[in-house]
């Protein structure tokens, strides 16, 4: 990274006026050499109106030197050049910056809607007259070879999506997946904020991330105001934050285990699953973390009764999921169903941005505790976990090992909270400014980006879960797999839903 690109701490606000701001070709250029050839990822690259025209920012990571870097251009027409031709990393970012703000990223491609909603510009939409309903799909020709459509309405409780797969018998050439079906219109909510409904976006712009999109929405708003939580409010988030990583990895193993017919481990996390969720609900009042963390620090405090219960149910939980889990291991059946099914290869990885389990079960030693540390994690250290095949084996040993960490993590953290408040106030909301806020929630990176106006109010406010770097993975892992592995390699996943339709 160079100095094209205005350098910050995670979650370190700037003035706006202080971001470069360059021309198409040199934003363009910036961008790619960041990637391609100082090893940076994309971490957000998204489009707001801007003196009546479009302005695209980048924000891009830099694991090596935990720095974030920024940059802006403002567009002279209703196209650009694509990135994505040389930068895969971009493809899913450029579709929405065409649908949200009617600009063609020229050379793209696969130019497709990614929520089919309407355009945010009047009378912008790059997409003709079919509107925001364009659904072709890409197509493989050949003798035998058929489409199997699946969604976007599935048997089980579980959110809407399609998913499309050119197969050749039972062997799948490509997977091409369609979201977007409930999307919701949190970023444009968030627009004039905060106001009192802004942390609930948060808390459910992701369900089952609660406490990681609400730390990264906490942290940039206390960014923007200059705000120094106390050092327990620190703690206290961190160990919300592991207990939403553990109640989510061993559930995963629970479920991979129950897609390959094992139900001695399907059975036993299930149950531990809902543990680990019930000491979250001591924490807060809620299995899922919401209405504790809150700008300025937590809602709640850990009195020492409490405390002392937390420990020794941590302990028992922690105890049974390694007893529960340790049988997959030991079980050939289940080996041979996890070992060598949806793989994807470390290069591929990498060229399309993938983060958080998926990427560290490539290889990827990367994880914003450890590359970009916040909160607690300045103090404390978890150990970054990695598997090294990209198959649904090495994707569950990732869970594994962090579940571990995790569970050591907050044991450690339980008996040394610091003797401080819980809460500050925050003050007001600095103006024409910009922050680049990271957390690493369960799945992975999860980025919020911050602009404010002249009056100290959101002007725009992108988020990026991990979903929505990993969804394209998880078409990588099927090419050339069968489709009876789909379940599978779904699961090994796990991405969001409604984390991806915002």
């Amino acid at each position: 990274m160079d100095g094209r690109f205005l350098a910050r701490r995670n979650a370190q606000a700037a003035r706006l006026a202080d971001v470069p701001l360059v021309d198409e070709a040199a934003f363009r250029a910036a961008v790619l050499d960041a990637v391609l050839v100082d090893g940076c990822r994309i971490a957000s690259l998204f489009a707001r109106e801007s003196g009546g025209a479009v302005e695209l920012v980048a924000v891009v990571a830099s694991d090596e030197t935990s720095e974030v870097g920024l940059v802006r251009a403002v567009l002279a027409s209703d196209s650009f050049e694509s990135l994505t031709t040389e930068c895969p990393q971009a493809h899913l970012f450029e579709r929405e910056i065409a649908e949200q703000f009617g600009v063609r990223p020229e050379g793209h491609p696969w130019l497709k809607p990614v929520r089919f909603h309407g355009p945010w510009r009047t009378g912008r939409s790059v997409f003709g007259d079919a509107g925001p309903g364009v659904t072709d799909f890409f197509r493989v020709e050949g003798d035998e070879v058929h489409e199997v459509a699946v969604g976007p309405v599935h048997a089980g409780v579980i959110e809407p999506g399609h998913f499309r797969f050119q197969c050749h018998g039972e062997q799948v050439s490509h997977l091409e997946i369609a979201l977007g079906y409930q999307h919701r219109g949190i970023e444009r909510a968030l627009v004039g904020g905060p106001t009192k409904k802004s942390i609930h976006y948060m808390e459910t712009a992701a369900g089952d991330t609660t406490v990681g999109h609400a730390i990264a929405w906490s942290q940039a708003i206390e960014a923007l105001t200059g705000t120094r939580p106390p050092a327990r409010a620190h703690a206290i988030r961190g160990i919300a934050l592991e207990l939403e990583r553990l109640a989510n990895h061993v559930g995963d193993l629970g479920a991979l285990a129950g897609d390959v017919a094992f139900l001695p481990t399907a059975s036993f996390c299930g149950r531990i699953r809902g543990d680990y969720l019930n000491l979250s609900a001591e924490l807060c009042g809620s299995r899922f973390g919401r209405g504790l963390v809150r700008p300025g620090g937590v809602a709640f405090d850990i009195e020492p009764a409490r405390l002392e219960m937390l420990q020794g149910r941590l302990e028992t939980s922690t105890r049974d999921a390694k007893e529960a889990v340790g049988l997959l291991w030991e079980t050939p059946t289940v080996m041979e169903r996890f070992e060598s099914t949806g793989m994807v290869e470390p290069d591929a990885c990498e060229e399309i941005g993938m983060v958080g389990v998926a990427a560290r079960a490539c290889g990827r030693a990367i994880d914003v505790r450890h590359d970009f540390p916040f909160g607690i994690y300045r103090f404390a250290h978890v150990p970054v976990m990695t598997a090294h095949h990209g198959d649904v084996n090495s994707r569950a040993f990732v869970r594994w090992l962090e579940l571990q960490r995790s569970a050591e993590f907050v044991a450690d953290q339980l008996t040394a909270l610091p003797s401080t408040p819980v809460r500050v106030v925050p003050g007001a909301i600095a103006p024409d400014s910009i922050v680049a806020s990271l957390t690493e929630g369960w799945r992975g990176e999860i980025c919020h980006v911050a602009i404010t106006d002249s009056a100290g109010t959101i002007a725009r406010y992108k988020i990026t879960d991990p979903s929505f770097h990993n969804w394209f993975g998880l078409a990588l892992a099927l090419r050339g797999g069968q489709i009876s592995d789909f379940p599978l390699c779904n699961k090994s996943f796990n991405l969001s839903y409604c984390g991806h339709d915002l």
